[in-house]
């Protein structure tokens, strides 16, 4: 649950990101301001906006670089098996393996449960194939 919330919380982060840094005046566009042009007519003033993206765009880069440490250890936080036949057939008390008898060494099946015959029984025949002929 909380590394869903944390991996969300990334992905919202980038993409705020994203579209401050696309809504950013590059440092060229500074340069026309000293003529006259167009600077006083931005929402936040002639450099409020500039202050206000770029402190947005911090604050945002230490959030993104918080929730990237945080996957990071949850990425590790994650149990392994303690061995390959964990979670297998083996691991199940109640699953039923063919016992050999010393005797005989004959192995004895567990009880049939009609899906396939085992010993002496008919298979069903299957249609014959023609595969047509042949595109070349």
């Amino acid at each position: 649950m909380l590394l869903t919330v944390t991996l969300l919380a990334h992905l919202a982060v980038a993409m705020l990101i994203i579209v401050l840094v696309l809504l950013q005046r590059g440092k060229g566009a500074d340069a026309g301001t000293g003529f006259g042009a167009g600077a006083s007519g931005t929402v936040f003033g002639s450099r409020g906006s500039s202050n206000f993206f770029s402190r947005t765009t911090a604050v945002l880069a230490a959030m993104f670089f918080a929730t990237s440490l945080a996957l990071a250890y949850f990425s590790t936080q994650t149990t392994q098996p303690e061995s390959l036949l964990e979670g297998s057939v083996f691991d199940d008390p109640a699953a039923t393996l063919p016992a050999i008898d010393p005797a005989t060494e004959d192995v004895a099946l567990p009880a049939d449960d009609g899906a396939l015959p085992v010993d002496g029984g008919e298979l069903p025949e299957l249609p014959e194939f023609d595969p047509g002929p042949a595109d070349n």
